[in-house]
């Protein structure tokens, strides 16, 4: 509870004007309710005969007792001019007016406690997202991608609860409580000894019953990932989960999740819905109590406490009841809401791989070349590149070939710090690239990959991703570069057109196009393609590789294929095979070798 307490205090400082707002007014309220209450007592005094009337004008002041005398005094005053009934209907006016002051002072507090809300619902999930987006591509493949999106919505929500539940139980009940308790000492501090007594009492048994909802809570977050998860990955291959008849394979393995994530909102639920009956059964047993040694006190023959002030504390006593309950019902969420912290925390608190050192080197152009000087690079404990040593000089093309698994882009995604390497280094332009800003450094890079990633989002803003205020000339003459052009214009909205999720309204081509567009708008002096054309038929990759030709001109080129016939006019080509460079040449130089090389180009001629 205490690091809960920290973490909202951390994020509640913005916002802290709104806090103490929150605070005052809902003071202010406590103490317009403990008026309308505690101004009975002289009331019924007066009215059952068990004081006299006051008849002349007590001395004002801001003390308890000077505020009940005056007040004795006014009501003697009706009764004397006016009788009885009358006394009856101001007493009722001015509780009537009382409660309207405390709720118009309860809807201020919640007013200004509303922005605090959210701001603070906004700033936690602002910041995961922030996160998200500066954790290296090394995390998401330990992570399910389900469980992140849980992370960023479920949990984020169910703070946002589980935050107007300890607000309520930081700034209003504990304020409520505390003006109603001192009332309570000021009437009988002997009766109120049994409140200090019972109240921890229940307030024990309660926090026993949450302590048990935190732990239960986290695993139905983590089953909720999971689910996540199984939807997200059935959505993206529901093409193969069709095409293999695995419908009631995945319908199974989805079932066996959803059930043990029921079972577990079982535990939940049933926990939770013992705070209310649990703290009204120690409620009403509280109050039981005092009534039997409240009303003890006043048959007493000494006459310890008159009926009117037994009556009066009953009423003030009853205002604590509903804070309390709400402090134990705000309890058990507040315990859902900490297992929701720890899962976010467990993403805020990953420390980034990719560090910046501090006064970075800053560039935007690219002179010389790109060197790798003894590159090694392992996942985890498996080794996937060993020792690479080479050279890319500036306006030369370098293609990499070999077998799947051989390493190939792994070796292209260390130039822009996807990974940082192991031993080794990598330069641009004579500095090691761990002393550039990771933004300068990407920025001088275009990449074209396999898979086009496109967005749910129109063709221009598709083509102008990477470019802040990108005209539309220029997009225009980026799309005909790519080949483009003449198949949106063709579209019913032209640049305009959404192409849907991941750009499933378009075929291979058209997207692969789309992205190659993106590259030359962005128009980088280093570009990375990755297989860029292996996923096309055969018209498709002519307009394409038509397309990365006029791209690569004049630029420095890095190029993985498993289509020899695309890298045949590189200006070098490496093959590796297991991390390793096992050949390098161009390729009338390679074929003479009569390595491997050679049998992978009769492979693919066969």
């Amino acid at each position: 509870m205490k690091d809960f307490i920290k973490e909202i205090i951390f994020y509640i400082k913005p916002y802290k004007k709104y806090a103490v707002l929150n605070i005052v007014l809902n003071g202010l309220g406590a103490i317009f309710s403990l008026f309308s209450l505690s101004m009975l007592i002289p009331f019924l005094s007066i009215l059952f005969g068990t004081t006299e009337p006051v008849h002349e004008a007590p001395e004002l002041s801001l003390s308890a007792s000077s505020i009940l005398l005056n007040f004795k005094y006014s009501v003697s005053q009706i009764i004397v001019n006016n009788g009885k009934e009358s006394a009856l209907l101001f007493v009722s006016l001015f509780v009537m007016i009382m409660i309207f002051l405390k709720n118009i002072f309860i809807y201020f507090a919640n007013f200004f406690i509303t922005p605090l809300r959210n701001g603070i619902v906004e700033d936690i999930r602002f910041r995961i997202y922030n996160k998200v987006l500066k954790l290296p591509l090394s995390y998401y493949s330990e992570e399910r991608k389900g469980d992140i999106i849980a992370r960023m919505t479920n949990d984020v929500q169910e703070v946002e609860w589980s935050i107007l539940a300890s607000l309520e139980m930081l700034f209003r009940d504990p304020v409520l409580i505390i003006v109603f308790l001192s009332s309570l000492i000021y009437i009988s501090p002997e009766l109120t000894l049994f409140v200090f007594i019972l109240l921890p009492v229940s307030g024990l048994v309660i926090g026993t019953v949450g302590k048990t909802l935190r732990k239960t809570s986290k695993q139905v977050r983590v089953r909720m990932g999971i689910l996540l998860s199984y939807m997200d990955e059935t959505l993206s291959g529901l093409r193969i989960v069709k095409a293999f008849n695995a419908e009631e394979k995945i319908k199974r393995k989805f079932d066996k999740e959803n059930h043990k994530y029921a079972v577990i909102m079982n535990k939940v639920g049933r926990r939770e819905y013992l705070a209310s009956p649990l703290s009204e059964f120690l409620g009403v047993f509280v109050i039981i109590t005092i009534m039997y040694y409240g009303g003890s006190m006043v048959l007493s023959e000494n006459n310890v406490m008159s009926p009117e002030v037994f009556m009066g504390y009953i009423a003030i006593f009853s205002q604590i009841i509903n804070p309390s309950k709400a402090f134990s019902s705000a309890y058990y969420r507040v315990q859902k809401g900490m297992a929701s912290i720890d899962r976010i925390n467990d993403v805020i608190s990953v420390e980034n791989s990719i560090k910046e050192i501090e006064n970075p080197a800053k560039t935007d152009t690219f002179n010389s070349n790109i060197e790798f000087n003894n590159v090694s690079f392992a996942y985890k404990e498996i080794e996937v590149l060993k020792n690479i040593n080479l050279k890319v000089e500036k306006g030369k093309s370098l293609a990499l070939v070999g077998q799947s698994g051989s390493g190939k882009s792994t070796l292209v995604d260390l130039i822009p710090r996807f990974y940082d390497i192991k031993d080794g280094s990598i330069s641009i332009d004579s500095i090691d690239i761990r002393n550039y800003s990771l933004y300068d450094l990407r920025a001088l890079m275009g990449n074209v990959n396999q898979e086009s990633i496109l967005f749910n989002d129109t063709i221009f803003n598709n083509i102008a991703f990477g470019v802040d205020s990108a005209k539309e000339e220029d997009v225009i003459e980026a799309a005909k570069v790519a080949n483009a052009h003449e198949f949106i214009s063709e579209t019913p909205d032209g640049y305009q057109t959404n192409i849907g999720d991941r750009g499933t309204k378009l075929s291979g081509g058209q997207r692969q196009r789309i992205s190659i567009a993106r590259a030359v708008l962005k128009n980088p002096p280093i570009l990375i393609l990755d297989e860029a054309t292996s996923a096309l038929d055969t018209e498709s990759e002519k307009l394409v590789q038509d397309a990365l030709i006029k791209l690569m001109r004049n630029r420095t080129s890095i190029v993985i294929a498993h289509r020899l016939s695309t890298v045949k006019h590189a200006d070098e080509i490496c093959v590796l095979k297991e991390g390793k460079i096992i050949e390098r040449g161009k390729h009338d130089d390679l074929i003479k070798l009569e390595g491997t090389y050679k049998k992978l180009c009769e492979l693919q001629m066969f």
